[in-house]
């Protein structure tokens, strides 16, 4: 995983794995503290960044404090931020350290270019595709835990939860305090079993299979025991993304898919199992339930409880367009 072991003045992260980038940004942060720990910490989109402010973010400042600027999504940038960025990083500011993250791929290419002509560290952050390279992800996640394991507890960990590195990693870390540092396969399916009573994926697969008394159901229990709406509101649109993103692919098995559209062949083969009863406008309109859900459990509802039910009930509506 990334790691930065020196402070440099000019960092980039190229790549677009949300994690992998936080983590690099952070460890070039704590690297800093670690030789000034009064540095101050400045971040910026480069959308929405105009050449006078970025010359402000970096600019020399009266009593010389050290500083870090975050400025994300380079591959974004104006041609001006473009051209103030490589501009800068030919005569970088003492005491000034300065992290550009950029997606990688042909947008704003030269940026990225310039910046390691420059001489930027370059922190490599791409998403992780295939499923042994998230094996090793977790296998990684565990050690560093201060835990040990097995192929089989990790292959299981990865089945389970699927593509995304923030679960994975906190799967790992979890598993690793609950069993004092040994994460078998054993663990790894009480983990889950239980994980399962207490998530919204139990309400989105019988939201997304039409079961709408049990999605009901399932839901006022997790009401009940805590989970928070923006969960369970997130499980329903990832049940719909996955059954969206299965009804596009390729013909061909779950391990076949599995590499290509970034999931377990499981969740593929539920998926493929639960698109038979899904049309393209039913799908188009799910995905216009779930966007909306996502505003209202964040703020826009007066009642979040509601807007769940309302969205269970939605869903079960779009299920059946024809």
């Amino acid at each position: 995983m990334p790691t930065a072991t020196v402070v440099d003045p000019l960092m980039l992260v190229l790549g677009d794995e949300p994690l992998l980038v936080d983590r690099a940004i952070m460890s070039a942060v704590t690297a800093a503290r670690r030789a000034d720990p009064d540095v101050e910490r400045r971040e910026a989109l480069a959308t929405a960044l105009t050449p006078m402010e970025f010359s402000d973010l970096v600019a020399p400042s009266l009593f010389a404090e050290p500083r870090v600027v975050v400025i994300r999504q380079a591959h974004e940038s104006s041609k001006e931020i473009a051209a103030a960025l490589g501009h800068y990083a030919t005569d970088p500011v003492e005491g000034v350290v300065l992290v550009v993250q950029h997606a990688g791929g042909a947008r704003n290419k030269a940026l990225a270019d310039g910046l390691r002509k420059a001489g930027a560290a370059v922190m490599t952050c791409n998403k992780l595709t295939k499923p042994a390279e998230r094996i090793e992800f977790v296998r990684h996640e565990i050690r560093s835990a201060g835990g040990t394991t097995t192929p089989d507890a990790v292959a299981a960990i990865v089945d389970a939860i699927g593509s995304d590195l923030r679960e994975l990693a906190a799967a790992a870390s979890q598993l690793v305090a609950d069993t004092g540092g040994m994460v078998d396969e054993s663990a790894v399916r009480r983990y889950h079993r239980g994980r399962a009573e207490v998530s919204g994926f139990a309400v989105a697969d019988l939201a997304v299979a039409g079961d709408v008394p049990g999605a009901l159901e399932a839901l006022r229990w997790a009401i009940g025991v805590g989970v928070a709406p923006v969960l369970v509101a997130d499980a329903l649109a990832d049940g719909i993304r996955t059954v969206a993103k299965v009804s596009g692919a390729r013909p061909g098995n779950g391990y076949a898919l599995s590499g290509e559209l970034g999931m377990p062949p499981w969740k593929i083969d539920r998926a493929r199992t639960a698109a038979r009863h899904w049309t393209e406008p039913g799908l188009a309109r799910a995905m216009e339930v779930v966007a909306d859900l996502n505003g209202a459990v964040k703020g826009l509802a007066v009642d979040a409880d509601y807007a769940l039910e309302k969205a269970v009930m939605d869903l079960s509506r779009a299920r059946r367009l024809r």
